[in-house]
């Protein structure tokens, strides 16, 4: 399809690589067309392999798929690295005066355009403009105007001065009419624009987002990859609306900071990472036991240990659902879709308030980094509605005093959900410690207090899964023999392999869960099916497991655990074997 164009700029980490990819995709998406994109980034601030990709295309795109159109190639190790998604009239744009690429071979049926990128940013002020050259190049290929590059120059540089927008505009031009004037190719591609209108934002920045619309006003947290992306949107914005971001000195730091913000009666929060769920885990058991409502983000990537920190992985599932020692009652929550990283982000905030217990919103790389268009109607603000739970105030607190006037921050009531006093409440003082504690709040070790305050909290999640709708989405044929379930960043990659069968009449039907605990219950789903299929992220099939033990059923796996999100084509296969149909270049 001439106007589905995948495009991606490689090279070293330190060549401005990211910074080049963005300025593409909000060009793109501020000429009203789709924006998909993905990274492949390296744990060093210099050298190692990156690259930024971007699909592009009139009609919504949600997935990376196995076809690379368009390469700028800083690097000859860039053409080696995605030669498998390299095709017959594929475009690589390259230096060949630059050292390393002087003696590079483009693969033959391949289009090599040798554009001399360093030479040309001196020409226009400056050898550090080279990438804007080679977008300019790029737009030439793709039949993209040119000007449509202009607005997204001056919001990358508009600090830097009006001087330094018109160079990088000049360096764009020059790249353009050098292909213009050098080279004669027929390139198949007419990229159409649009007077749509577009919100581009990744993962990291819709949660971000999310918990300003949720009325966050206190976030704590220690930089670590991929989730400090919220941290930085936070930064700067949260104080427009009385908030506060702290950086913290380590992740149990921050989650203490905000245990102790949440205490004070602000809505707040933390994310990190696995290691850094780790860490935070001895004081989660203390928000449970505590009945402090706090959301605690885990933005995946692969483990254990340090792991890979740049690379995805759905490998957390155990240990948020079972984490910490003793029993915990929580929510585990999981957004499937950028979008949905903003709503639920709101939806976690009301959901430990109302609750009074701990949430994790768990999301993953592959969320984090993507950037993807939406219309402004997809965050629509008068849609967002705000549940702090039972808050009670002065007038109220006699309900909940004991018969020497004293408040009762704990009290065994029958939906498990205590009364909550804000700090400076009249009559509303209390204390709450670690150790079990009777209804006002205080240490006890009485065996019949102990029963009665581990059964309330646990009555909470009872009464929160009557209350509350654990639903899925779905997607597909719903009578279709082959149920495909799967969560986190899978969702987009999924739909588009619908696509793809469907053409080859093969009928699935697709469930993917946003509530990882409580989850909605599958028991029917799973036994009207012939097969059962779960995708995700892991080696384990952390999920599946579950679903498994749920259920008393085994289920098939497709599981991918080498640190690179799944594609569309390559879900489309695997489920095509899973089900004994796979293609001929596969039997």
């Amino acid at each position: 399809m001439p106007d589905d164009l995948n495009w991606a700029i490689g090279g070293e980490a330190g060549d401005g690589i990211d910074s080049t990819g963005k300025i593409f995709a909000q060009a793109l998406s501020r000429a009203g067309r789709h924006v998909f994109t993905s990274k492949d980034f390296a744990s060093r601030i210099r050298g190692g392999y990156t690259a930024y990709k971007v699909r592009t295309s009139v009609d919504r795109v949600e997935s990376v798929v196995d076809r690379l159109d368009v390469l700028i190639a800083l690097t000859e190790r860039t053409i080696d690295e995605n030669m498998d998604e390299l095709h017959d009239g594929s475009v690589i744009i390259y230096d060949g005066e630059r050292t390393t690429m002087q003696d590079v071979e483009i693969p033959g049926g391949m289009i090599g355009l040798d554009v001399p990128l360093k030479s040309l940013a001196e020409d226009a002020g400056g050898a550090i403009m080279r990438n804007v050259v080679a977008l300019g190049a790029a737009c030439e290929v793709a039949q993209f105007p040119i000007e449509n590059l202009d607005a997204s120059l001056e919001k990358r540089f508009s600090d830097k001065g009006t001087a330094i927008v018109e160079n990088n505009k000049e360096a764009a031009r020059l790249g353009q009419e050098y292909v213009q004037e050098n080279y004669d190719h027929e390139y198949g591609y007419d990229l159409e624009t649009t007077d749509n209108d577009y919100v581009l934002l990744n993962g990291d920045e819709a949660i971000g987002m999310g918990a300003i619309a949720a009325g966050c006003r206190f976030y704590a947290g220690y930089p670590i990859t991929p989730a400090t992306d919220v941290m930085e949107y936070l930064t700067g914005r949260i104080d427009q609306y009385g908030g506060k971001v702290v950086q913290a000195e380590d992740e149990l730091a921050a989650i203490n900071l905000a245990l102790g913000a949440a205490r004070a009666g602000a809505r707040s929060m933390t994310a990190t990472s696995g290691p850094g769920i780790d860490l935070m885990t001895e004081t989660f058991g203390l928000v449970g036991t505590s009945e402090t409502p706090l959301v605690i983000c885990d933005v995946m990537r692969s483990g254990p240990s340090t792991g890979m920190p740049t690379k995805q992985e759905q490998g957390d599932l155990n240990m948020l659902l079972y984490g910490g020692h003793g029993e915990v009652e929580r929510f585990v929550v999981g957004p499937t879709t950028v979008a949905e990283c903003f709503w639920k982000t709101v939806e976690a905030f009301n959901l430990a308030e109302k609750y009074q217990v701990p949430v994790y919103l768990v999301s993953d790389l592959a969320l984090a980094v993507t950037e993807q268009t939406f219309p402004p109607e997809a965050f629509d603000m008068d849609e967002v509605e705000i549940d702090r739970g039972k808050v009670v105030d002065e007038d109220e607190i006699d309900s909940w005093t004991d018969e020497q006037g004293r408040f009762q921050p704990h009290f065994p009531t029958a939906d498990g959900v205590s009364p909550r006093a804000f700090p400076g409440t009249e009559g509303g003082a209390h204390m709450t410690t670690g150790l079990e504690h009777n209804s006002l709040g205080r240490r006890t070790e009485d065996t019949e207090v102990r029963l009665e305050q581990v059964e309330k909290r646990k009555q909470k999640v009872k009464t929160a899964q009557e209350e509350e709708t654990w639903d899925y989405r779905e997607f597909g044929d719903p009578d279709a023999e082959t149920l495909v379930i799967s969560w986190g960043s899978n969702e987009g990659a999924l739909r588009e392999a619908l696509t793809f069968l469907d053409e080859d009449g093969l009928d699935i039907r697709l469930i993917s869960l946003p509530y990882l605990f409580p989850r909605p219950d599958l028991d029917a789903e799973i036994e009207a099916a012939e097969t059962t299929i779960v995708v995700e992220c892991n080696s384990n099939g952390q999920l599946a497991g579950v679903l498994e033990h749920d259920v008393l059923e085994r289920v098939e796996r497709i599981n991918k655990f080498n640190g690179v999100r799944f594609k569309a084509d390559e879900l489309a296969e695997e489920i095509r074997e899973a089900v004994g149909h796979p293609t001929e270049a596969t039997q």
